[in-house]
């Protein structure tokens, strides 16, 4: 699993005013007379007057409560270039959160960078979808500024003083995509975390323990009372850290990106990749920024950038070495460039910023790209089919062992026949083990029967409840389905099942569906988003 202005005279007014109408309440309701001071004033002629309290600026943000109406869910439509299954299109999910009523909101550029076109969910409300439009981003630091159409928003406001180790935290965000909001509490464990990644070179990083998953990257980490520490962008699960950018450091990116001006960017979104023997390394590019420097320069998806101003880069399998050269020399400079183009085996040079890429040399055999350390998800997808034709659904292409058996069996007394399909890279490891990837898709005429879809869901937790944590129920929605599901931890963090039961919206009593879906990685939980968007009864069901 892969590693998204100063308030205290305000704060000191109200809780003054606050005290002093207290009193009041406390006397009026005691019928005490009002007491006499200790020292009688100089003179009858002399008053005292209070400062005026200052006013909450409208659509602030003032409690943990209230948090979620200032965070967005954001989906990312557009084509990246996969180091392995090549160009495709997709559409990724993350969070972030409004810093300003006019609709100006923070995320990842990991989560944005590349795409075609944004859709955002304001507060969790599924029922209105918004475009925004990408102010400005920030590659090195993982920063990006957008705009929501409308304005009249709730936002946040960032948190002041110091962030010590100990502080209690909330991270808010939609995880795995889900529609469904949710707030997860820790505390500060370290101030100073070390920031380098496969994606990113982040300066100013808190560690903290309130658990986030992919789709929480761009969210809020807020305190106890709302206010933005840390916008979260990391996560190492198997060892229960995760991590922040500090917002000290976000609010001084953020600053420039304000002006509209890009940071630290050469206009790619990019990731360190590095063979398994070391010998070749660079910066992958997914996908580039038209217009960007890099779009001017040649460079496309599918390039590797092998060297920057004579320096081999990701040597380590991070983005250091590429972002420290772009802020020393600034991404406004001329720099030399070296790039190994996989698809036709070509080594090109050329200059950020200066001369376009040409063909140097090309190797005498074709090689496969090398692995990112932290490698993007697979995303390379086949259609899988019943023995019936009944139903279909898109899985990840290395699910490629299937079994379309018809399943027909009793529950009690009822006996039932459904259309089933079974899918997985390995599929006697995914019947037996909770470590094995893949999916279980039926569908039955027959399970109305029982009830409803939360019937059905209740039915099958037995195969679960006794070896697994089930972390939740929550509801589910999509243009054809409505039903629940539930979320399973079974035996680690890491291993992960989703249970669905769903019924067709427009003919609700003609079947039930069941989707069981067996995650233990990043590339897993990416694959839910289209298995989700994907899975249908298609012909009529035995």
């Amino acid at each position: 699993m892969s590693v998204y202005p100063k308030k205290t005279f305000l704060i000191v007014s109200l809780f003054l005013a606050a005290s002093l109408a207290l009193s009041g309440c406390v006397a009026l309701l005691l019928g005490t007379d009002e007491p006499e001071p200790t020292n009688p004033p100089l003179s009858e002629s002399v008053e005292t007057e209070l400062p005026a309290p200052t006013a909450v600026p409208e659509n602030l943000v003032t409690s943990l409560a209230d948090v979620k109406e200032a965070v967005i869910q954001i989906e990312a439509q557009g084509t990246f270039v996969d180091p392995e299954f090549g160009e495709i299109s997709t559409a990724g999910r993350g969070s972030g959160f409004i810093i300003d009523p006019t609709g100006l909101a923070v995320t990842n550029n990991h989560v944005v960078t590349g795409a075609a076109l944004l859709k955002v969910w304001v507060g969790g409300d599924r029922s209105t979808s918004y475009n925004a439009k990408i102010i400005a981003v920030s590659e090195c630091s993982d920063l990006a500024l957008i705009d929501l159409e409308g304005e009249g928003y709730p936002y946040l406001a960032w948190h002041q003083g110091p962030t010590n180790v100990g502080l209690e935290v909330y991270a808010a965000g939609f995880p795995l995509g889900d529609p469904e909001y949710t707030l997860t509490k820790g505390i500060i464990s370290k101030e100073n975390a070390g920031g380098e990644s496969s994606w990113a070179s982040v300066s100013g990083v808190l560690e903290h323990d309130a658990r986030i998953n992919p789709g929480n990257s761009g969210g809020p980490l807020v305190n106890a009372k709302g206010r933005v520490v840390g916008v979260n962008y990391a996560t190492l699960q198997s060892a229960n850290q995760y991590f922040a950018i500090d917002q000290q450091a976000a609010r001084s990116v953020l600053e420039e990106l304000k002006q509209g001006e890009d940071v630290d960017t050469l206009g790619i979104n990019g990731m360190a990749v590095t063979s398994e023997d070391g010998s070749i390394s660079g910066v992958w590019i997914s996908s580039v920024k038209s217009g960007s420097p890099a779009d001017q320069t040649g460079l496309i998806g599918g390039d590797l950038i092998t060297s920057m101003e004579n320096l081999p880069l990701a040597v380590d399998g991070t983005m250091a070495d590429y972002c420290d050269i772009i802020r020393t020399q600034g991404d406004d400079s001329t720099l030399a460039v070296e790039v190994y183009r996989y698809p036709v085996n070509q080594a090109l040079e050329g200059q950020i910023n200066g001369r376009e890429l040409t063909v140097v040399s090309g190797p005498s055999e074709p090689t496969s790209p090398p692995a990112a350390e932290n490698p993007p998800p697979s995303q390379g997808t086949i259609n899988v089919s019943d023995d019936t034709g009944a139903l279909v659904v898109t899985v990840p292409a290395s699910w490629n062992e299937t079994d379309g058996r018809l399943w027909e069996s009793n529950w009690g007394d009822l006996y039932f026949l459904a259309a089933s399909i079974q899918a997985a890279p390995d599929l006697e490891a995914f019947k037996n083990r909770y470590d094995a990837t893949g999916i279980d898709f039926s569908a039955s005429k027959d399970w109305g029967a029982i009830g409803g879809y939360i019937q059905l869901l209740d039915g099958v937790e037995h195969w679960y409840n006794e070896t697994c944590i089930r972390e939740g129920r929550y509801d589910y929605e999509d243009e054809a389905y409505e039903g629940s599901y539930d979320l399973w931890e079974c035996g680690s963090p890491d291993q992960a099942v989703m249970v669905l039961a769903a019924r067709p919206i427009n003919d609700p009593s003609s079947f039930l569906a069941l989707v069981q879906v067996q995650m233990v990685s990043d590339a897993d939980v990416d694959a839910l988003e289209y298995i989700l968007s994907s899975f249908d009864v298609v012909d009529a069901l035995p």
